[in-house]
């Protein structure tokens, strides 16, 4: 496969001088989790009290689903738009552009949380505006699930080794996305969109792998 990274190596490059900086663009795998369980645990609750059991989970699904287009599109039409200006390259290397350099870089693989708070609370004002307010805890709640299967999913394809076909296969999709043409196969979780929108890894590219 084509060299399209700088290093393998487990530590990627400096990106910040000032060292508080630095330490907010790194992060160990599990601090999302100590983030965003508890704040998945208070959506589902109060879409339980509000809501049928049934009705709650139809919500949390829905907002599971729309997770994963909103994982394809930010990945494909924000992480991978790459600017023409200094400072807009330099701001797109920061977000996306250190990861495939560095893909295996186990400090930089999850979104740190000064950047995925902000983004969450900016998601829950905006799906706060158009969905139903009797909806809305169990489909945002749905929704940041999908977000942290999505971390920790990310994290496991570069570090873990698979046995299972289902990751297994997930793994190739995303490991031929970083080493052999990036401007396929965004989906992280799952190829559907990649399906959708054309953008599918070849079966020659994935035979060749």
């Amino acid at each position: 496969m084509k060299k399209n990274y700088i290093s393998n190596s487990s530590e990627s490059v400096r990106m910040f001088k000032s060292t508080f900086l630095e330490s907010l663009s790194k992060v160990p795998y599990f601090v999302p989790l100590i983030v965003f369980i508890p704040v998945i645990g208070y959506f589902f609750y109060q879409s339980f009290v509000i809501n049928s059991p049934m009705i709650a989970i139809g919500q949390i699904l829905l907002g599971l689903f729309i997770w994963t287009l909103i994982e394809y599109v930010m990945h494909r039409f924000v992480f991978h738009f790459y600017p023409k200006s200094k400072w807009g390259q330099r701001i797109h290397f920061i977000f996306h552009g250190v990861h495939h350099d560095y893909p295996n870089d186990a400090h930089r693989l999850v979104m740190p949380p000064s950047a995925s708070i902000p983004l969450a609370t900016a998601f829950f004002f905006l799906y706060k505006l158009f969905v139903p307010v009797t909806m809305l805890d169990g489909f945002f709640g749905g929704f940041i699930l999908g977000y942290l299967v999505y971390d920790m999913t990310h994290y496991m394809l570069h570090h873990a080794k698979f046995t299972a076909p289902f990751w297994k296969k997930l793994k190739q999709h995303h490991m031929l996305h970083h080493y052999d043409d990036a401007t396929k196969g965004y989906g992280v979780t799952s190829d559907m969109w990649d399906k959708v929108f054309g953008s599918e890894l070849s079966k020659r590219e994935q035979k060749k792998s």
